[in-house]
């Protein structure tokens, strides 16, 4: 696949916003999210998403996250495969305080999400995710540095395995806004090599 910005389209248009040839920035709004239900029994379903749609069955989606602008609990930006309200994964960083910030990650099936984070610094600022698919299973990594990547999660999207539609977000959950700059986008062949341990049961 080739990458080009002209191929994304928006899932819920943020309300100012800027695409250039080669990078993106979102001004978010205040109480935009997506979660649904788990823990915390609510559903929210306006975060702004721009992503493609793609039928390739082996890939991988590289992007870098500026957010430097965060400021405010929550306020968040990253990688999305959004199909539905009820099937989707995001990956971003969140802010908490002005001591630390989240970097997790969100899995969506049937209208149920579940939240893998760790703290990280304050400092980390910018951000690289990269999303590799095959099949209807998926690769979560992140990078400091856009070279050295490491493994966030690996997780099996139950509408996953047909046209999909992927690319990137931003929100701020309570009162809060800022601008996010995403930049340094690429498509290529999947990095997610074919696990060479154990083979898989018979079916």
């Amino acid at each position: 696949m080739k990458f080009d910005l002209n191929n994304f389209k928006w899932t819920r248009q943020p309300k100012s916003f800027k695409v250039q040839d080669d990078n993106v920035s979102i001004e978010t709004l205040p109480h935009t999210d997506l979660w649904q239900r788990t823990y915390y029994h609510f559903r929210n379903d306006n975060a702004p998403v721009l992503q493609m749609d793609t039928e390739e069955k082996f890939f991988s989606f590289t992007v870098k996250t500026d957010f430097s602008g965060a400021h405010h609990r929550f306020d968040q930006c990253g990688i999305v495969m959004y199909l539905d309200s009820e099937n989707w994964l995001k990956a971003s960083v969140e802010y908490e305080n002005e001591r630390f910030s989240h970097l997790g990650s969100v899995v969506t099936n049937g209208g149920y999400s579940d939240w893998a984070t760790t703290e990280i610094g304050k400092d980390s600022t910018v951000m690289w995710y990269r999303l590799s698919r095959r099949e209807a299973d998926y690769r979560i990594e992140c990078s400091r540095d856009g070279v050295n990547f490491s493994q966030m999660r690996i997780c099996h999207i139950t509408k996953g395995a047909g046209k999909i539609s992927f690319g990137i977000y931003a929100c701020s959950p309570e009162d809060s806004s800022f601008t996010v700059k995403f930049s340094d986008f690429s498509l290529s062949e999947c990095k997610w090599l074919p696990h060479d341990g154990q083979q898989p049961d018979e079916e």
